[in-house]
């Protein structure tokens, strides 16, 4: 049988915020109160939205604030069992193999298949871990639908079976994040499963004190300059929108600059930061006089 995890480091939504802020993370209600819950009933959070929004960031502080470790997933096309559970290290068997010839210590084959020659992957050791640890399972729109229904399996019971070894079932387990861009729908049986929120780009007052609080060395009016601008591309049709980290790395060179308020010459120099296809320069370059203003 499981343990339980114990009670959350928090004692409610707003003390998380304040611990969310305190972390350089700024979050709304909604998304606190959806990690309050998931963290408290030991439920699974999905989280969706668009490439940027802070997904895989919120998973990074959360586990700060724990004081957990942080075992990340990265889903792609294709990923299997020996990615993203376990694999054997088989030069290390052929090694032992090489090494017992001629000696009176034969390796046989149940040798060579123990946990000695195990490679733990993220979702093993996130089973195997004996402290909480928060399991980020990263872009899992990316995977495949077998991955989807495996996924499904383990979250229920937080155990896997490996033929070798046997059956190995989390004694604390892990505070679960999943995340997906939308590239594709993922199942809703997955969905089900766990407690769900859509992360947005925020607005604008929320970004200005966003980038505030991430590059405190920029002054109010870059922030709020920096926030509108952004806000202006994101209504451009683009092939990727500028995301939140986009949003500070443009503000942070810009304070680095010494600019204080945003001009049109000075989003030209810099646009780079904010904009990251070839294909979406022409059309953010040609719009930035209109979104910065004629004052720019």
């Amino acid at each position: 049988m499981t343990k339980r995890r114990g009670s959350a480091a928090w004692s409610s939504v707003d003390d998380l915020q304040r611990s969310l802020r305190d972390h350089r993370y700024l979050a709304d209600r909604g998304l606190a109160t959806a990690l309050h819950l998931a963290v408290s009933l030991e439920r699974p959070l999905f989280l969706e939205g668009e490439a940027g929004v802070g997904k895989t960031e919120t998973a990074n502080v959360l586990a700060s604030i724990l004081g957990s470790e942080l075992i990340r997933l990265q889903c792609y096309e294709g990923i299997g069992v020996a990615q993203a559970i376990y694999d054997w290290n088989y030069p290390r068997q052929f090694l032992a193999v090489r090494a017992s010839e001629g000696t009176e210590h034969h390796v046989s084959v149940d040798d060579l298949f123990s946990w000695e020659f195990l490679v733990e992957r993220p979702l093993l050791r996130a089973i195997r871990t004996e402290s909480r640890s928060v399991l980020l399972i990263d872009e899992v729109d990316r995977a495949d639908d077998e991955f989807e229904a495996f996924l499904l399996e383990v979250l229920s019971d937080f155990s896997i079976t490996i033929p070798e070894v046997g059956t190995i079932t989390a004694q604390v387990p892990p505070v679960v994040i999943l995340t997906s861009n939308r590239t594709r729908e993922v199942h809703d049986a997955l969905k089900r499963r766990c407690f769900y929120h859509v992360i947005p780009h925020p607005d604008l007052e929320m970004e200005s004190q966003i980038i505030r609080l991430r590059v405190p060395e920029a002054t109010a009016s870059l922030a709020h300059d920096v926030a509108r601008a952004v806000a202006g591309l994101r209504k451009l049709p683009l092939t990727k929108s500028p995301g939140v980290a986009e949003t500070i790395d443009w503000t942070r060179a810009l304070s680095f600059l010494g600019v204080t308020d945003l001009r049109t010459e000075t989003a030209r120099d810099t646009i780079g930061a904010a904009i990251k296809q070839e294909e979406d320069l022409g059309v953010a370059l040609e719009a930035l006089p209109r979104i910065i203003g004629a004052d720019g």
